[in-house]
């Protein structure tokens, strides 16, 4: 049943398999649409509260569990949370898992590239199989760097704490011990984020 599920999602995509990884992948984020306009509006929050967070980070330096009851009762006031941007990444949790599976189904991406490369196969098959030197692990490596691209855009117009703007570079590491095809929707779906913000931050929510 899997594989015929796998089978008729490929099919749609005249039977290009990365084509199809790409495609679900856009359709997932359609769907998710209202949970980025919530996380876009918490972003405007953010930055709105910014300088009365940092007087009351300077008012009660000294006492962390005063600092957290204001801080949780200003977001509170505002309708908002300090993890409300957090929601599209939580929701997409499933089709990641969704993807994986699919990625490392013992059939149902074999024969399956992209640009040659298996879709199947982590970066270690890859050295494995065909050598650090190679095609496939250069196509693998694309992926990487266009991940760990789009997370430096972000990164550069993220407002807030070192640790908070790290945090896009965590897709790069995952997708360094996922399959290709997990890597692929990965690429798309932060590329689709960083997009989406964009236009988002320039609309009034």
């Amino acid at each position: 049943m899997f594989d015929s599920l796998v089978s008729f999602v490929i099919g749609t995509a005249g039977g290009n398999a990365a084509l199809a990884i790409v495609l679900f992948t856009v359709t997932v984020r359609i769907l998710l649409l209202p949970l980025g306009v919530k996380q876009a509006r918490a972003a405007k929050i953010r930055e709105r509260l910014a300088p009365k967070l940092q007087e009351l980070r300077k008012r009660h330096a000294r006492d962390p569990e005063r600092l957290g009851k204001e801080m949780n009762a200003l977001y509170a006031k505002e309708g908002t949370t300090p993890f409300g941007g957090m929601w599209p990444a939580v929701a997409q949790m499933p089709f990641l898992w969704l993807m994986y599976n699919v990625a490392t189904h013992p059939t149902a991406l074999a024969g399956h590239t992209l640009f040659g490369a298996p879709l199947g196969h982590q970066v270690a098959a890859l050295v494995a199989n065909y050598g650090l030197i190679s095609w496939p692990f250069l196509v693998f490596a694309l992926v990487i760097l266009l991940i760990a691209l789009v997370a430096w855009l972000t990164a550069r117009k993220m407002e807030g704490p070192a640790w908070l703007k790290a945090v896009p570079f965590v897709s790069a590491l995952f997708a360094l011990v996922l399959p290709l095809a997990a890597g692929l929707y990965v690429l798309v779906s932060t590329a689709w984020t960083a997009g989406e913000r964009a236009v988002l931050a320039s609309r009034p929510l």
